[in-house]
């Protein structure tokens, strides 16, 4: 039995086979904003990749911010379901998840059998988001893969004390103009946004195991700014990106189980 997520995103598309609900047959990511073609691509890529076609899929599932924009879903689910299966599928024994996306950031907390049981959210502001750090990668001319590595540069951090993205992006500019090295700017921004988040998940109250989830987690910069800000380990896994998309093709999957696909 093959189920197919497709989590939307604001800024990017991702898709995930999941054949008999365990085994990722294929996966794709395309950078896209919501009403444009990539969610055909990212639903084009898994099926080549795979061999199948749509007529295949026992169920389709789409999460995400645009998941209501797409007509061909058996099932719309909140990303925050879609986010606790996927990463409770990798990490059995997360209990929080932090979830930075394109234009806002989430803190879900789960139980033992990995139920979401709270979460906060920041949707008001850019800043604390992946919309912020391509704001101020554009800032220093690089690309957003690159601020990583001119985080590990750093030897003596900018503070970027700027709650706002507007504000924030006339500091790193007046940083600039006063000297302060890229890779220390860099590294102050890393910081900002996790201290941002960081205060989210106090809100809802931090417990281990902590896994970072979506793009943002890719960063290893700000995945160390994280665990700066807690005050323990961040866990990681290769495919953070696509949880929301893992965890759709698993509830596509429970929903056929159960008879009502």
């Amino acid at each position: 039995m093959y189920t197919l997520g497709i989590d939307i995103g604001s800024t990017t598309s991702k898709a995930v086979i999941l054949k008999d609900g365990s085994d990722i047959i294929a996966s794709s990511v395309v950078v896209a904003t919501v009403g444009t073609d990539g969610v055909p691509k990212a639903v084009e890529g898994v099926m080549e990749e795979s061999g199948l076609a749509i007529g295949d899929m026992s169920c389709t599932v789409a999460t995400g911010y645009g998941r209501q924009t797409y007509e061909g879903a058996d099932h719309q689910v909140s990303e925050l379901s879609c986010h606790a299966l996927g990463v409770y599928r990798i990490f059995n024994d997360a209990r929080t998840i932090i979830d930075i996306g394109g234009q806002d950031a989430k803190v879900l907390a789960l139980n033992e059998q990995g139920r979401m049981i709270n979460f906060v959210m920041n949707d008001k502001c850019a800043a604390g988001t992946g919309r912020f750090l391509d704001v101020m990668a554009n800032i220093l001319n690089l690309k957003i893969e690159q601020l990583e590595i001119e985080a590990q540069k750093s030897q003596n951090p900018v503070s970027i004390s700027s709650t706002c993205t507007v504000f924030a992006e006339s500091e790193v500019i007046s940083q600039l103009a006063a000297g302060a090295k890229i890779p220390d700017l860099v590294e102050g921004i890393c910081r900002s946004v996790a201290a941002r988040t960081a205060a989210l998940a106090k809100r809802v109250g931090v417990r281990e195991k902590v896994c970072m989830s979506g793009g943002v987690a890719r960063n290893a910069a700000i995945r160390r700014a994280m665990s700066r800000e807690l005050g323990m380990d961040i866990a990681y896994d290769e495919k953070a990106q696509i949880m929301g998309a893992l965890g759709a093709a698993i509830y596509g999957f429970s929903k056929v189980k159960q008879g009502e696909n």
